[in-house]
């Protein structure tokens, strides 16, 4: 009978896409001491001032003219020690097989997005697990916007409900506080909206390679 059938149907879910999250504390990472390093290379990083306003982007980035980060400044050091831990236990629920290798720090950059800036689409393929300390996360600022990797491929299907399950959204967004660590496979397409907060919005994001 159709009803039988139907008591018996077995649904699964496959092919899991995670995103980890963790909040840290002063002791974890100094918050003040990283703004106020992100806030003095905003200020004195001629070079990747030059590159931002070369390239139309918003703001300002650290990633084309600075890869010593942790280095450099003390509390970046600290907070990547942190980061190391949180990337081994995302690896280790992701199940990843990663031999005798580890997945280590490729680049570390800072990000300043002030009101009207975004940071458009895309990826990181060069690397295995990509992150987000968030630094300042002021009212109004941008969420981060999580992209469905199925989305290309679905060409004849339906939108999703408004009210759809998280899981079964196209698009997810995540919105962080300052002391939030955010960590996602590499693969994951993601972008930053409009930042319509009056103050700037500051993370230093980051990407692991397998090595």
């Amino acid at each position: 009978m159709p009803g039988n059938s139907l008591a018996m149907a077995e649904i699964k879910t496959l092919f899991v896409t995670k995103l980890y999250r963790a909040e840290l504390d002063e002791a974890q990472a100094p918050l003040a001491e990283i703004d106020a390093t992100c806030r003095s290379l905003a200020e004195d990083d001629e070079a990747g001032q030059a590159w931002c306003y070369k390239h139309g982007y918003p703001g300002y980035t650290s990633y084309a003219s600075l890869n010593d980060l942790p280095w450099r400044f003390p509390a970046i050091k600290k907070l990547v020690k942190v980061l190391d831990g949180h990337v081994a236990a995302f690896a280790k629920e992701l199940e990843l097989d990663l031999g005798r290798d580890k997945l280590k720090l490729d680049d570390i950059w800072v990000n300043v997005l002030p009101e009207g800036g975004v940071h458009t689409s895309h990826i990181h393929p060069r690397s295995v697990i990509s992150g987000t300390y968030y630094v300042a996360t002021p009212k109004g600022s941008s969420a981060l916007k999580l992209e469905d990797p199925r989305l290309g491929l679905m060409m004849a299907a339906p939108p999703r409900k408004a009210k759809a399950a998280q899981e079964q959204r196209s698009f997810v967004y995540e919105a962080p506080q300052a002391g939030t660590v955010l960590l996602w496979e590499s693969w994951l397409r993601h972008e930053v909206p409009i930042n319509q907060a009056d103050e700037e919005r500051i993370s230093v994001s980051f990407n692991y390679r397998w090595r």
